[in-house]
C-alpha cells in the first residue's frame, strides 16, 4: 500500500472533494481521509429533503465537482456518483489525530525541499505527504445552550426529519440559516418560534429570509428578536414539559413548549489545529486561522480551506477545493470576486494588484487584521471608497448618518462644540462613527477632512454582523468606543494613560426596558455612561415614586452620589433596553481628584441637581405647595406614561393636546394632500393621558423597528433624522409587521398631478408620484422631510394642538404641560373643592 502521496486531503466534504476531483484530473497522487462512514456527513446531517442553495448566486462555479441548488438527496446522488466516475481515493473511518514535520520545520531534503507532513490516525496508521490539504468543517464542534437546564432530554442541536414532530410547541434559537431552515420546515404541523440574539436576520440568505418573514405573515411562525435564553426549567405536570425563561426588550417572557432546537453554530477545532502547530491571530477561541491568500497556513505545504477557514458557503468552499490545487501546481488562479474588487479600486491605487490594495488596507488598519481574507473581501465590497479633499465634511454635528469609517490615508478633525477648534484627530490607522453606530441617535461632533484621505465607509449592518462574528473586533471596538465616550461625556483633558486605564478596567451592562441601574438609598458604585437607549431618573415623593427627568445615550448618571459621598438620590431605570458603561467608584474617584476640570464639571452639575431638590423639598413641605406638587405628579405621570408609548426610543414624536383640539381634522387632510391620497396619522386613535394624545404616526425610532427585514432595503434614515420608505418598496408588510406601534399601512399611491387646496395654502408644490397601478405599498410619516418648513400636520392645525417633540424636549414639554393644566385647575376653582 503506498504511504507517500503529493497531496493528503483531510475531510470529503464540499471542499475535500472538490479537491479530490481536480487532483485527480491534474495527475496527483492523492489521497483522502474521512473521519466518518461516508462522504459529505455534514449534509447528510441535513433535514431530510432540505433545500440545498448555491449562495451566492453571482459566483461561478470552478470545479468538476457538480452542484446547483437541488434538494439534499439530489445534491448526494450527484456526488455519490461523482466519487464513482473518477474512484476517488478515500479512506473512510480514518481519525486524523497528529500531522507534524520530522526534524526541523525549515529542514530540506536532499533536492532543497521541506521534508514531507507525516499524517498520524487514531488506528496508529501514518502517512506522508508533500502537502496537506485541512478541510474538515467544524460541524463536530456545535456550541451548546451553557444555560441552567441546557442539558435536558428536551434539548436538541440536529433536526433530522422534521416531519417527524407533531402538534408541538417548538422553540428554534439561532437565526442564522440553519436555524431558520429548521423552523420553516416544522411549520404547518407545530407551533413554531424562531429566538434571535441579534435585531435581525442579517446573517441569513436572502432566500431565507423572504421565506421566514412570508411564514410570518401567515401565522405559521412567530420570532422574537434581540433575545437571549436564560434558563430552562422542567415541569412537573401540564402540556408542556419543559418551561423557557427568555431575556427580551420588554423583560423575562416565559415560553412554555415541548421541545428546544438550539441551532448556534459551531465552533472550529482549536486545540486540534493548534497541535498541528497552526497559528491564529488571537486568543478568542472563535479566531480564525492565520491563512495566507493562497489558503496556506503558518504551517508550509498545510492549507485550509471551507468552513475551518472561515467560508462557510458550499460554493466558496468548492471554489476553493480548485483553487487549492491549483496554487500547490504553481498555476495562476485568479479568485472569483476580483473583477469585483478591481471596479472598486478603480480610483484607489488602481496601479496596483487586488492583492497588494488588501494587503495595504489591512497593514494600514490594525481593526481589519483582525479580518481574515474572505471577511475583509467581504466588507470592501459592500463598503464605499471615499478621497475626500481637505476640508471636506465626512458628517455633521447632529446628523442622522450610521456609517462606520476605517482610515486608510490621511487624517481628519473632529469637533464636538462649535467653536470651530478640533477636540480630536483621526489618523492613518484609526476609526470613528462607533457612538453613532451603536447608540442610533444623532452625531455627536462634525468630522472633516484635514488632509487628503482615503477612507472605507462601511454601512451599520455590515459592521454590526462582523463585530456579532469576530469577538476580538467587538472587544477591540468596544475598547476605543469607552475611551471616546468617556472623552466626550466627562472630560476632554483626560490623558491617555487615565483613558486606557478607565477603558481596560470600564464594564459594558445591558438593562432590559423597565429594569434599574441602581436604585435610591443604594450605596454608590460607580458612573453609567449610557451607550445605547434611555433611562428615566425618579424619587419616592409623599409615598410615590416621581419621575424627575429622563436621559438619552450620550449622557451619564450617577455623579451626584460620588461627588458626596452619599447613597443614591434617585432611581434611574432604563426606559427601553438600555446599554450602559460602568466606571468603578475608586477609580472615578481617583480621576475626579488628578483632574480638576473633571471635578468642575461634575461639581457644576451637582449643584444644578441639588437646587433642583431643594425646590422639590420645599414643593413637598410648604403648606401653600398642594397643587405644586401636584403639578410635579402630573409631570411624572406624564413622562412615565410617553416612556410607555415609545417616546423613549423615539426621535420625534407627534402629540396631540385634546384640550385644545376642535376636531376639525386638518391635520389628518393635509397629511393625505401633500402625500398622494394616502394619510400617514390617524387624530383619534391612540393612547391618551390626561389631555395629551399620542396619535398613530410615526415615532421615528432611533433603532427603527421598520427597517429590519426589508427585502429590497426600502426603508432608509435621512440626515436629520426622518425614517422614510422610498418608491423601490415591494409592499411586502413586513415593516408593518415589524413596527411596534402600528403606525404603517398598506395603502394604494395616488397619482397626484394637480396642487390640493392644503398644498396651496401652505405654499406647498404638489409632488409627483408615479402610480402603481392600484398596488399596496407600505406608507408612514416621513416628517415631510421634503418640504423647508416642516410638517404639515403641526401647520395645518389652526389652535396649535398639533405638536411634535423630541426625547432631549420631554422634561420641558411635560412642566409647561402640567402647569397649563394647573392653572386651566385653579381658575375652574377645582382647588377648593
Amino acid at each position: 500500500m503506498r504511504n507517500h502521496f503529493d497531496v493528503i486531503i483531510i475531510g470529503a466534504g464540499p471542499s475535500g472533494l472538490s479537491a479530490a476531483a481536480r487532483a485527480s484530473e491534474q495527475k496527483l497522487s492523492y489521497l483522502v481521509l474521512e473521519a466518518a462512514e461516508a462522504a459529505a456527513n455534514t449534509i447528510r446531517n441535513y433535514q431530510r429533503r432540505k433545500l440545498v442553495m448555491a449562495e451566492p448566486r453571482g459566483l461561478p462555479l470552478r470545479s468538476p465537482l457538480p452542484f446547483a441548488a437541488s434538494l439534499r438527496e439530489s445534491v448526494l446522488d450527484a456526488w455519490e456518483s461523482l466519487i464513482e466516475n473518477y474512484q476517488i481515493n478515500i479512506r473512510y473511518s480514518a481519525k486524523v489525530v497528529a500531522i507534524s514535520r520530522e526534524g526541523e520545520a525549515d529542514k530540506k531534503g536532499a533536492r532543497g525541499k521541506l521534508e514531507p507532513l507525516k499524517v498520524e490516525l487514531s488506528d496508529g496508521d501514518a502517512f506522508t505527504a508533500d502537502n496537506v490539504i485541512l478541510a474538515i468543517g467544524v460541524q463536530g464542534n456545535l456550541r451548546k445552550l451553557e444555560i441552567p437546564g441546557g442539558d435536558l432530554p428536551q434539548i436538541q442541536y440536529q433536526l433530522d426529519d422534521p416531519e417527524a414532530y407533531q402538534n408541538e410547541t417548538i422553540v428554534v434559537i439561532g437565526g442564522g440559516d440553519t436555524g431558520v431552515e429548521n423552523a420553516l420546515a416544522l411549520t404547518g404541523r407545530n407551533q413554531v418560534i424562531v429566538l434571535n440574539r441579534a435585531e435581525d436576520f442579517s446573517n441569513c440568505k436572502e432566500s431565507n429570509l423572504t421565506q421566514l418573514t412570508e411564514a410570518r405573515q401567515r401565522g405559521a411562525l412567530d420570532w422574537l428578536l434581540e433575545t437571549r435564553p436564560q434558563s430552562i426549567e422542567q415541569n412537573s405536570k401540564g402540556e408542556f414539559p419543559i418551561t423557557l425563561f427568555a431575556d427580551t426588550p420588554k423583560g423575562v417572557e416565559r415560553i412554555p413548549c415541548h421541545r428546544i432546537i438550539a441551532r448556534l453554530g459551531a465552533l472550529p477545532s482549536r486545540p486540534l489545529l493548534e497541535s498541528f502547530g497552526v497559528a491564529f491571530p488571537t486568543a478568542d477561541l472563535a479566531a480564525l486561522p492565520v491563512l495566507s491568500s493562497r489558503y496556506e497556513s503558518n504551517v508550509p505545504g498545510l492549507y485550509i480551506i471551507g468552513a475551518l477557514a472561515g467560508y462557510p458557503l458550499i460554493k466558496q468552499g468548492i471554489n476553493q477545493g480548485y483553487e487549492v490545487i491549483e496554487h500547490i501546481l504553481g498555476n495562476p488562479v485568479e479568485a472569483a470576486d476580483t473583477a469585483l474588487l478591481r471596479e472598486k479600486f478603480s480610483s484607489f491605487c488602481s496601479d496596483r494588484g487586488i492583492e497588494d490594495v488588501l494587503d495595504k488596507i489591512q497593514r494600514s488598519v490594525p481593526l481589519l487584521r483582525l479580518l481574515n481574507s474572505l471577511q475583509l473581501r467581504e466588507l470592501i465590497l459592500e463598503s464605499n471608497i471615499l478621497q475626500p479633499a481637505p476640508a471636506d465634511i465626512i458628517f455633521e454635528r447632529n446628523d442622522y448618518s450610521t456609517s462606520f469609517f476605517f482610515v486608510i490615508e490621511g487624517e481628519l478633525e473632529m469637533l464636538i462644540d462649535e467653536d470651530d477648534i478640533p477636540d480630536d484627530t483621526f489618523k492613518s490607522g484609526e476609526f470613528f462613527g462607533e457612538m453613532g453606530l451603536l447608540s442610533g441617535r444623532r452625531r455627536i461632533a462634525t468630522v472633516r477632512a484635514k488632509t487628503h484621505c482615503a477612507l472605507i465607509e462601511t454601512p451599520r449592518r455590515v459592521i454590526l454582523k462582523l463585530i456579532n462574528s469576530v469577538q476580538a473586533m467587538r472587544r477591540t471596538l468596544d475598547e476605543v468606543a469607552i475611551k471616546r465616550i468617556v472623552h466626550a461625556s466627562i472630560g476632554l483633558s483626560l490623558s491617555e494613560d487615565d483613558l486606557n486605564d478607565l477603558a481596560s478596567h470600564a464594564i459594558i451592562k445591558q438593562y432590559a426596558a423597565g429594569e434599574e441601574l441602581f436604585h435610591e438609598g443604594d450605596e454608590a458604585d460607580g458612573l453609567y455612561l449610557i451607550r445605547r437607549g434611555s433611562v428615566t431618573v425618579s424619587r419616592m415623593m409623599t409615598g410615590r415614586e416621581v419621575v424627575l427627568f429622563y436621559v438619552a445615550a450620550g449622557n451619564y448618571v450617577g455623579e451626584m452620589s460620588l461627588i458626596s459621598g452619599e447613597p443614591r438620590y434617585a432611581t434611574v431605570r432604563a426606559a427601553i433596553a438600555t446599554e450602559a458603561i460602568l466606571i468603578d467608584v475608586a477609580r472615578m474617584q481617583g480621576i475626579i481628584a488628578r483632574n480638576p476640570e473633571v471635578r468642575a464639571s461634575l461639581d457644576a452639575r451637582y449643584l444644578q441637581h441639588l437646587q433642583e431638590q431643594e425646590k422639590r423639598q420645599q414643593l413637598e413641605t410648604s403648606s401653600e405647595s398642594g397643587s405644586s406638587f401636584a403639578n410635579q405628579t402630573t409631570q411624572s405621570s406624564l413622562i412615565s406614561f410617553l416612556i410607555q408609548q415609545g417616546v423613549g426610543e423615539a426621535t420625534d414624536v407627534l402629540l396631540i393636546d385634546e384640550s385644545l383640539c376642535v376636531r376639525c381634522n386638518h391635520c389628518e387632510q393635509a397629511c393625505a394632500d401633500t402625500h398622494g391620497g394616502a394619510t400617514r396619522l390617524d387624530r383619534d386613535t391612540g393612547p391618551i393621558y390626561a389631555n395629551i394624545r399620542v396619535p398613530t404616526s410615526c415615532r421615528h425610532c432611533e433603532h427603527p423597528h421598520c427597517m429590519k427585514d426589508c427585502p429590497p432595503d426600502a426603508i432608509h434614515r435621512a440626515p436629520h433624522g426622518e425614517v422614510y420608505i422610498d418608491d423601490s418598496c415591494i409592499g411586502c408588510g413586513n415593516c408593518q409587521q415589524n413596527c411596534p406601534y402600528d403606525v404603517i399601512q398598506m395603502a394604494v399611491i395616488q397619482d397626484q398631478p394637480e396642487q390640493s387646496l392644503w398644498q396651496m395654502l401652505l405654499g406647498i408644490q404638489p409632488k409627483q408620484v408615479a402610480s402603481t397601478n392600484n398596488t399596496k405599498v407600505a406608507v408612514k410619516c416621513d416628517m415631510c422631510k421634503d418640504i423647508a418648513d416642516g410638517p404639515v400636520c403641526v401647520r395645518a392645525c389652526p389652535v396649535g394642538a398639533a405638536l411634535r417633540v423630541n426625547p432631549e424636549e420631554l422634561l420641558g414639554y411635560a412642566s409647561n404641560n402640567a402647569a397649563n393644566s394647573a392653572d386651566e385647575h385653579n381658575l375652574l376653582g377645582l382647588d377648593d373643592a
